[in-house]
């Protein structure tokens, strides 16, 4: 269902919103080291593995520090994305199932065998699972999101682009520590410190970081509680030693310890389907809704409402643990060897309630514990007209997977009533009367036809995948001219994974279900019927075939492909790839760069941890990409203004979807994904107080070839149109080429205005105030049409206060100051329902107080 904004809250044509951009503005482009060049700051920025001016890049990159994303209360990956153009990050079911994009190009996490199309690095160690960065950004130096493929340097599954985030090192001046709370409404309470000291002067320093977030939900449960579902509950730790036995040789050590554990995610009715289908099927709400289950139906036009009812609270919980060492060692005044040595393990668990209604239908439960060992080594050149990387990397994983679907109390009457009727309909009525028949003319000694379902039975399955890669790569930069620069890269990855998955479907004792054979029991009851007629005893052979269609249980395989049984999974995948770039870039003085670039970019094929249909291919293939980009950076120093724009176009093959039908997800290579589109960044300085700043991306996706995609689900089920993707009438899937993909915006702006004042002696103060726009959303992969989010707006509001004398930072700020509601990028057709909607929600109106110290 579209959800229609109210007359003031509509979307204004981007046009009018450049034009705003010199009223409205907050620093969307921040430094990961800063210092002033007459007004308009010199940003560094290690987008290709060493320093460099921002303006000098030829890379679209937007960068932080950290101080600056204190100052914006930015606390986790949710809250980047708002001043990031082209950048999207969300949750869906749970905090575990969380997904990152740029540029229109991203992945589901609701599968273990796909891995992200974004890298994402911390302190230069590749991060293999999205849910993993999600936790509160503490003690972060810089945050750099490079945008297009960034294949050469950051190998594969960077095929849309790269998230960097290095965090403060150790220090021996000590003077670097601070203590950090806030609070605000919902009952938030964030607090963190981190502190260095020397151990051995100008030798060895070690830093200490720790941190804790609460807060209540965001969501009631109308029978389990208010405000219980989205809230926070997050704390980790950081120790690091660096050790610098003298001018040449540095080693950093870290090792860290996050957890989170949350009632995520809450999902409201977006849409019901309490009424009779266009083909005359009741729904499930009105089947739910009577005295037999006496579950609660709220409302779709109450969605806003924030209410959910759940027969049980979702559980999300992760642990994620770390050590990495990273030696630099200067050979001389042009060679650097650099080592980057890393294990981690990550261990997460969600629980869901998947029929997200109180009836007592079934649940899931998802174990998952990761772990991987990943090395890199390094040698850095520079020279007068020559740079050059040249490195080779390794990486090991192992992923153990179990999964569960269990039913509960109410499961064994909703098949009756939701199921059996069309069995009873279908040419399978005549097996269950002939068993009944059978049994009452023996007088019950051959027993009648079982319950199709029941309470207590799980279906499970425990995947275990291998997983080894390794590369060698070099970029070189030669400059032509004082004006011209060349650059080349390439990199070569060889890949192999191993699969073994096996499937249980067990009954309330824990016992194998026997899975009925129907045409070998309808033979059975031909020839049971025959014997009894002339007084013969039925055959064993016989007897054992109806015997699954007389144990509970025999009608799972009919409910949905989670609850089938399927042969188990043996698979092997090999996998080798080569990735790279060409730039040319003309910097004709220090004020203008021009480039021009070609990438590609390469994210591994996997293996299917689901537990997916028989018959269907469970590996997947490498999904590449080809980006071609042009883009300016220009200062105008006289009239303190910079503009970054940049231009692109990326076509990606054998795009890795994965999508959700009602009954499961459908992972498979979708075919061919095209995007082009642009980003702006815009910084004016109109007067000593005053700073501008606009970021608008456009980003015009569609899939060029996806001959099998998903269907309409709700719309048909209400309307009685079927899909007109849907080529043949018989077919379970539908063409969706040229559609759109879900969760990615065709626009996004972000103006902001910074005002600074003196609020009295020594108290160095600014307001700032921030407008985005987010155009309509697809929200699923069918593009069905009750799928769709309007246009929104979000308005952000912060007073700065620093207190020079005591050196402390006070900030009062509000988030989605007026309270506008959207979907949060994404809806689902509700499991075994079809017809009915339920949605994911954005964070309402939040406020707070943020008081920084250091010392």
């Amino acid at each position: 269902m579209k959800q229609t904004l109210p007359v003031r809250f509509r979307p204004s044509a981007v046009s009018n919103i450049v034009a705003l951009s010199l009223a409205l503005s907050a620093p969307v482009s921040f430094a990961q080291e800063t210092e002033q060049q007459g007004r308009l700051e010199t940003i560094t920025v290690t987008a290709q593995k060493r320093a460099q001016n921002l303006q000098e890049v030829p890379v679209s990159v937007t960068a932080f520090t950290g101080d600056e994303m204190a100052e914006a209360v930015i606390k986790d990956m949710y809250d980047l994305q708002t001043n990031v153009p082209g950048l999207g990050a969300f949750q869906s079911q749970s905090a575990t199932n969380s997904s990152f994009s740029i540029r229109g190009v991203g992945t589901s996490s609701q599968n273990f065998g796909l891995e992200s199309s974004v890298g994402l690095y911390v302190d230069g160690v590749y991060r293999a699972r999205q849910n993993s960065m999600i936790n509160n950004l503490v003690d972060v130096a810089a945050v750099e999101v490079l945008r297009g493929p960034q294949g050469t340097l950051f190998g594969k599954n960077t095929p849309s682009g790269a998230i960097l985030v290095s965090t403060v090192a150790p220090s021996h001046d000590g003077d670097d520590g601070f203590v950090e709370a806030t609070v605000g409404n919902y009952g938030l309470v964030n607090l963190s410190g981190a502190m260095s000291f020397s151990a051995i002067e100008d030798v060895l320093a070690f830093r200490a970081t720790a941190f804790s977030s609460a807060r209540d939900g965001t969501i009631t449960d109308v029978n389990l509680g208010e405000d219980t579902l989205n809230d926070r509950n997050r704390w980790g730790a950081r120790l690091q030693a660096l050790y610098t036995p003298n001018d040449d040789v540095s080693l950093r050590i870290i090792a860290d310890y996050s957890e989170i554990d949350e009632i995520c995610c809450g999902a409201p009715v977006q849409l019901n389907n309490d009424k009779l289908s266009a083909a005359g099927a009741p729904g499930s709400d009105l089947l739910l809704g009577s005295p037999l289950f006496g579950a609660t139906i709220l409302r779709g036009e109450n969605f806003y409402d924030r209410e959910v009812a759940l027969s049980i609270l979702p559980v999300s919980t992760m642990e994620d643990t770390g050590i990495s060492a990273e030696l630099n060692w200067d050979l001389d005044d042009n060679y650097t060897f650099v080592s980057i040595s890393a294990y981690r393990a990550f261990d997460s668990y969600d629980e869901i309630d998947t029929d997200f209604i109180d009836a007592d239908l079934f649940f899931t439960g998802n174990d998952a514990e990761q772990s991987s060992f990943s090395q890199e080594f390094r040698l850095d050149y520079t020279g007068d007209k020559l740079n050059y990387i040249l490195g080779a990397y390794y990486f090991s994983q192992e992923i153990d997977l179990v999964y569960n679907i269990d039913t509960q109390s109410q499961f064994g009457s909703f098949f009756d009533v939701a199921v059996l009727p069309a069995l009873q309909a279908s040419p399978l009525a005549g097996i269950f009367d002939g068993l009944n028949g059978i049994s009452a003319l023996t007088g019950g000694f051959i027993a009648p036809l079982a319950a199709g379902s029941g309470d207590g039975f799980s279906f499970t399955h425990l995947a275990q995948q291998e997983h080894s890669s390794y590369a060698i790569f070099g970029q070189f930069d030669y400059q032509i001219t004082d004006e011209l620069t060349l650059t080349t890269g390439i990199r070569y990855t060889d890949e192999e994974k191993d699969l073994s998955t096996v499937y249980r479907e067990l009954d309330p004792t824990g016992q194998q279900l026997v899975h009925a054979d129907f045409g070998a029991a309808g033979a059975a009851l031909a020839n049971i019927g025959a014997a009894l007629t002339v007084g013969n005893a039925p055959s064993s052979a016989d007897l054992q075939a109806i015997a699954p269609l007389q144990t509970a249980g025999w009608g799972f395989p009919f409910v949905t492909a989670n609850t089938s049984p399927r042969s188990n999974i043996v698979e092997n995948l090999k996998d080798d790839q080569v990735s790279g770039t060409l730039k040319l870039s003309y910097q004709p003085n220090r004020d203008t760069l021009l480039y021009a670039s070609y990438g590609t970019g390469y994210k591994s094929g996997g293996t299917n941890t689901d537990r997916i249909a028989e018959g269907f291919n469970p590996i997947f293939d490498a999904e590449t990409s080809e980006s071609f980009e042009l883009g300016i950076k220009k200062d105008f120093r006289e009239y303190d203004f910079r503009i970054n724009a940049a231009a692109h176009y990326t076509t990606v093959e054998d795009f890795q979807a994965n999508t959700f039908t009602g009954g499961g997800f459908n992972l498979q290579n979708a075919g061919d994904y095209e995007i082009s589109g642009f980003e702006v960044e815009a910084t004016w300085l109109p007067i000593d107080s005053v700073e501008v700043n606009l970021a608008w991306a456009f980003v015009d996706a569609e899939y060029k070839t996806f001959l099998a995609g998903n269907c309409w689900v709700a719309y048909t089920w209400h309307t009685g149109v079927d899909d007109p993707g849907r080529e043949n009438a018989g077919d379970s899937f539908c063409n969706r080429s040229g559609d759109r993909p879900g969760g990615e915006p065709k626009n996004y702006a972000v103006i902001s205005v910074k005002k600074d004042f003196e609020l009295a002696d020594g108290v160095y103060s600014y307001i700032q105030g921030d407008f985005s726009h987010t155009s309509e959303i697809i929200l699923d992969g069918s593009n069905d049409p009750y799928a769709i989010q309007d246009g929104y707006n979000v308005v952000n509001l912060r007073l700065f206060m620093n207190f020079e004398d005591i050196d402390m930072d006070v900030v009062v700020w509000a988030r989605n100051l007026l309270d506008e509601e959207y979907i949060n990028r994404t809806n689902f057709n509700t499991p075994i329902q079809d017809g009915k909607l339920n949605a994911y929600m954005a964070e309402p109106a939040t406020f707070g107080v943020t008081v920084k110290k250091r010392f």
